[in-house]
């Protein structure tokens, strides 16, 4: 059975959503430069700061590895080989799902939290110099407010 094929139509509507999605693409990728720029992740790569980071905000800071790649911009293949050299720096610790025998947690370690916090006050800096240095208070309540709507949209 073939799956049917939404189409947005070629309206003004649809050319404008379109102008909107490189806009903020395009702003993503300026700012992660400019992060990196400054030294924002060292000493590790900004896919790695973001498995920590999204770890750190997890109940009980571990997760499993499906909810993890949900959570994350990367293959589930580069998530596992990622999460394998994280483990072997003892930032994150492997551990079995207690309720699902073929289940794998990822777990935040303490040198994995340190390390996400030391970080994670840098790119804090940064991101209220190049974020909150363009935009006001109402402007930040906005975008907030326009993300987290485009996040929760499910059509």
């Amino acid at each position: 059975m073939e799956k049917a094929q939404v189409t947005a139509p070629a309206t003004a509507t649809g050319r404008l959503a379109a102008e909107a999605w490189e806009s903020l693409f395009r702003t993503q990728v300026a700012l992660m430069r400019r992060f990196e720029n400054d030294g924002d992740f060292a000493p590790l790569r900004p896919r790695e700061y973001d498995v920590l980071f999204t770890l750190s905000r997890a109940e009980g800071r571990r997760l499993r590895l499906r909810d993890l790649n949900d959570q994350v911009f990367m293959s589930q293949p580069s998530l596992s080989r990622m999460v394998d050299r994280l483990e072997r720096r003892g930032l994150v610790a492997r551990e079995p799902a207690p309720d699902d025998a073929r289940g794998i947690l990822v777990g935040l370690t303490e040198d994995g939290l340190a390390l996400q916090k030391q970080v994670g006050r840098q790119h804090v800096r940064s991101i209220a110099r190049y974020v909150g240095g363009a935009l006001d208070e109402d402007e930040l309540r906005t975008l907030l407010a326009l993300t987290s709507k485009l996040r929760a949209y499910r059509p």
